[in-house]
């Protein structure tokens, strides 16, 4: 079952998500983005605390497609260093995963968008 991976980021503004979810749904490196938010976010950064409104991109794919993803990610990320983060499934349900397979063995379509 380690084939599939559910991978994070977040990003400041609810469009950037939805930019970066119809990208990787258009390029077929994700069967899904689910955007969760606003989420509140505590962090350290340069030195400070910081608090940020942030929009949350849960995103369903399979290891092999990680690499493409996380460069993705990172051409279309507004951050100077973005959260990615990729953890195994370690269960699905069959006719989801069944479902996931199918959606990213499908060729990539033309974007407009990117």
């Amino acid at each position: 079952m380690e084939e599939y991976i559910q991978v994070v980021t977040a990003v400041e503004k609810k469009k950037d998500a939805e930019k970066i979810a119809n990208i990787l749904v258009e390029k077929r490196l994700a069967a899904c983005v689910q955007i969760v938010g606003p989420i509140k976010s505590t962090y350290w950064w340069k030195g400070k605390i910081e608090k940020a409104e942030e929009w949350l991109c849960v995103i369903k794919s399979k290891k092999g497609r990680y690499e493409e993803l996380e460069k993705s990610i990172k051409e279309n990320h507004p951050y100077e260093v973005p959260e990615i983060f990729a953890m195994p499934v370690v269960e699905g349900s069959k006719d989801y995963l069944e479902w996931l397979d199918k959606e990213l063995k499908n060729e990539a379509a033309p974007t407009n968008f990117i």
